[in-house]
């Protein structure tokens, strides 16, 4: 989702609205390149800013990088939590948890999807602030995903540790994968990819009951 190109760093423009404006760049350049493949330069142009102007407003690439990073990673604990929490409503209509989940993620991105990459960088310096930084935000979003991931388990009748821990491995690359289709396909609103998602659920469940039933005995195995 590009940022659309303007002089948005010519004078006049109020200080408080220009950091606005070079963080939303910046997030889309994070997101979009990795920490390790973004650069200052793009950033800068996409403001319509020189690399010093970055510079004075936020130092080096790193102190822009955690900019980025902490609204981000507070927006999506933020929705994260209130996911996990509306489960005990006690309403017949609230959808199941993985949906819920990813709905909040989906609304808490539309305008800003790439963000996501921002959290979930691969590229960050090893040992560096701006890993232990994303470390930080991210661990308490996985434990949330750990705790829902059991749930289902539960639910579904395993207690297994390792089936639960396997698949809160499965459930953050499917969170990736599912923001990086949607990202291209910006004509999906976040109502449309919940849908969707749910679309997708259904049939693997169903996939996963006809297979059951097959090693069961209870239907032929064509």
């Amino acid at each position: 989702m590009a940022t659309p190109s303007s002089k948005a760093g010519t004078k006049g423009v109020p200080r408080e609205q220009r950091r606005q404006q070079i963080l939303a760049a910046a997030t889309e350049e994070f997101g979009t390149h990795g920490y390790a493949g973004a650069s200052l330069a793009s950033i800068a142009a996409r403001v319509g800013v020189t690399k010093t102007l970055l510079h004075q407003y936020f130092g080096t690439k790193e102190d822009l990088y955690l900019a980025c990073l902490a609204p981000v990673g507070d927006r999506l604990l933020g929705v994260v939590r209130d996911a996990m929490d509306a489960g005990g409503t006690g309403s017949g209509t609230t959808p199941p948890t993985p949906l819920r989940v990813l709905n909040g993620i989906f609304t808490a991105l539309e305008g800003q999807r790439e963000a996501w990459f921002v959290l979930y960088d691969r590229s960050l310096p090893a040992g560096g602030e701006a890993a232990r930084r994303a470390a930080d935000f991210r661990a308490p979003i996985d434990r949330l995903a750990a705790e829902g991931t059991a749930d289902v388990l539960r639910t579904a009748g395993s207690t297994d540790p390792l089936d639960a821990d396997a698949l809160a491995y499965v459930w953050r690359d499917l969170v990736s994968t599912l923001v990086r289709w949607w990202v291209k396909h910006p004509e999906e609103s976040p109502e449309a990819m919940t849908q969707r998602c749910a679309r997708l659920f259904a049939a693997a469940a169903a996939l996963t009951t006809g297979s059951s039933a097959v090693h069961a005995g209870l239907v032929e195995d064509p």
